[in-house]
């Protein structure tokens, strides 16, 4: 994953930290996925589930 410079020096506080949280996901899911195990996520009406990390890494972006 690649920052840019530019949004490292010009981006908002709020993107900066929405960069970090995608940076961190990412890299939760991926050792979770090499270790075969689930994580649990909430979709956009609250609803809870347990998701194989390995599914979950599929949709997320790169």
């Amino acid at each position: 994953m690649k920052i840019t410079e530019s949004l490292i020096q010009n981006g908002t506080f709020t993107e900066k930290v929405m960069l970090g949280l995608n940076i961190a996901l990412r890299k939760m899911t991926e050792e979770a996925a090499l270790n075969n195990e689930s994580l649990v996520i909430g979709d956009k009406d609250g609803n809870v589930k347990s998701v194989p990390a390995k599914e979950l890494l599929k949709t997320l972006p790169k």
